[in-house]
């Protein structure tokens, strides 16, 4: 049996090379998303266990809301 089967090119060596970091940044991203989801479930569930009157308070952007008035003013 030929021992050259194993023996890796220049361009192979690269190319399994480029293809590691890729894997390796994808998995990065991947645990990345899955921490962002694991904390919003968090955040979710803790939501889910407040009473029902703390969700039914009035906003606190409320005098965001209030429509404006605006006064006409005589130039003349």
């Amino acid at each position: 049996m030929s021992d050259d089967y194993f023996d890796e090119g220049r361009t192979a060596r690269l190319t399994y090379w480029g293809l590691a970091q890729m894997l390796k940044g994808a998995g990065y991203a991947a645990a990345f998303l899955l921490a962002i989801g694991i904390l919003l479930g968090a955040i979710y569930a803790v939501g889910l266990l407040l009473p029902e009157e703390s969700k039914q308070a009035p906003s606190p952007y409320g005098a965001l809301d209030a429509p404006q008035t605006v006064q006409a003013h005589r130039l003349a």
